[in-house]
């Protein structure tokens, strides 16, 4: 695990023993300071994480200091310290790159502890777009699969110890993981990489037409069957069949499809012959088949059928790590496919990508990023090219609820609920990112804090709720 340097630069004795008590519990390393001047000639020499600089020092203050550390790009972020009577100072200094403030004395170690985890994230978030930028992030891919972190590199071992084999396989998973990725790589990575890789939806069909599309059907087996034709499981003959969305097939299929897995035969619609095939099946599903066996709406010997080997691909919330190194992936992809110079997303856009749970799994992220390209002004995404949705549950409105809340209200009413839902959205996407901390809420929106509090009253949210959030 990388080490967490952490430097605090105050002029109390008594501060800096305290700091230095609450970093080492947490595990990192710690230097001290006591004037300015000390300091810069630290960060001089020293590699720096996190800095908690006293905001009033004697010779360099610390808004030099700050200065210092933008001036000459060091990957430090800064977190300042104050007395209550300089927060707007402190306020002021988040304009220009400090990541928070702290006011003295402090309150609440924990939050402390907090602040400077959520800070070294943020360096460490950086450093990792910077390694990928300069490396192109090639040795992180495995086929068309993107992700380095602990989860995906098992699905890689596994997809190399299964590949070789003719066994089925089963691939579980949250729609939008990338299982149909998982079977192309199976098959890739097998001799069966020359044949054909036949894909299908098996939810995408009524039951009728899977089965034909499946199984193929012979001439005269139902009106528009003008001649014979094969079905998809001799059309992938030596190579593999992917059957998506397994957990959809109607009984009757079912029937079919144990057949096949069981004497490698398939018998077209309305014919009378088997005809043996070798062909891989390997199929997905989003749905618990074992339950849905043991309920009896899927067939338990072809469960046990499907279920020789499983492969189960874990939602994006579970791969944090990997949410950069994808996201820049597809920046690539939709900007060489747009034509358009857009080469970099913000470091606070990423946080957001990676503070978002991702109920549409890594589906849901590609989308995000081709919007994002494609409405880029710039070189660079930042958050206003990403869906609201993104930027906090307030600030998703459905068009439809927008036309008819509005569309029929006199103008200064319709304004005036305008505003109210901008607020309401806008102010809770601020405590979502800041954990429910007013002070640097209002910092960021560049608000002094008493309006900031009486717009989150006039919108009547509660900063608890917030706060709770952060630490969920």
């Amino acid at each position: 695990m990388e080490t967490v340097n952490v430097l605090v630069v105050d002029d109390e004795d008594v501060l800096i023993r305290a700091l230095e008590k609450l970093l080492r519990r947490d595990g990192l390393t710690f230097a001290g300071a006591k004037t300015g001047i000390e300091a810069i000639e630290y960060l001089s020499g020293h590699r720096v994480d996190v800095a908690l600089v006293d905001l009033n020092l004697q010779g360099y203050s610390g808004l030099q200091i700050l200065e210092y550390i933008k001036t000459n790009n060091l990957d430090t972020e800064v977190i300042l310290m104050t007395g209550k009577g300089t927060v707007e100072t402190a306020v002021s200094a988040l304009k220009r790159g400090a990541y928070d403030y702290l006011t003295k004395p402090f309150e609440d170690v924990d939050r402390v502890s907090a602040i400077i985890q959520k800070a070294r994230e943020k360096v460490s978030l950086l450093r990792k777009i910077k390694n990928l930028e300069r490396d192109g992030g090639d040795e992180d891919h495995f086929l068309e699969l993107v992700g380095k972190s602990h989860p995906m590199r098992e699905i890689y071992r596994m997809i190399d110890r299964v590949a070789a084999s003719n066994s089925t396989v089963l691939i579980l998973g949250e729609s939008g993981t990338g299982k149909e990725l998982v079977a192309r790589a199976i098959h890739q990575r097998s001799r069966r990489k020359d044949k054909p890789f036949v894909a299908i939806n098996c939810s995408a069909l009524p039951e009728n037409l899977l089965e034909s599309e499946l199984f193929g059907y012979q001439k005269g087996a139902f009106t528009g069957a003008y001649a014979d034709k094969k079905g998809l499981f001799e059309e992938a003959e030596g190579g593999t069949i992917f059957l998506d969305e397994i957990g959809e097939i109607a009984p009757a299929v079912q029937v079919k499809l144990l057949r096949v897995l069981q004497n490698g035969e398939v018998r077209r619609v309305g014919g009378s012959q088997n005809a043996t095939i070798d062909t891989r099946v390997l199929a997905a599903t989003n749905k618990d088949l074992y339950q849905l066996a043991k309920t009896k709406v899927f067939r338990e010997d072809l469960f046990y059928r499907l279920n020789v080997i499983t492969i189960t691909m874990p939602p994006l919330r579970d791969r944090k790590e990997d949410i950069p190194l994808l996201a820049l992936h597809f920046l690539k992809k939709y900007a060489e496919r747009s034509r358009k110079n857009v080469t970099q997303i913000s470091i606070d856009t990423l946080q957001t990508l990676q503070e978002y749970r991702w109920p549409g799994n890594v589906r849901e992220l590609e989308n995000v990023i081709e919007r994002a390209v494609i409405l880029s002004e710039g070189a660079t995404v930042t958050a206003r090219e990403l869906p609201p949705k993104l930027l906090g549950e307030f600030f998703y409105l459905p068009e439809t609820r927008q036309e008819t809340d509005f569309i029929n209200l006199p103008y200064k009413t319709a304004k005036q609920k305008a505003l109210n839902l901008f607020n309401r959205a806008y102010i809770s996407n601020l405590l979502r990112q800041t954990g429910g901390n007013v002070s640097i809420a209002s910092g960021r929106a560049g608000m002094d804090r008493s309006n900031f509090k009486k717009i989150i009253k006039k919108c009547d949210l509660n900063i608890r709720e917030f706060k709770k959030r952060e630490q969920a």
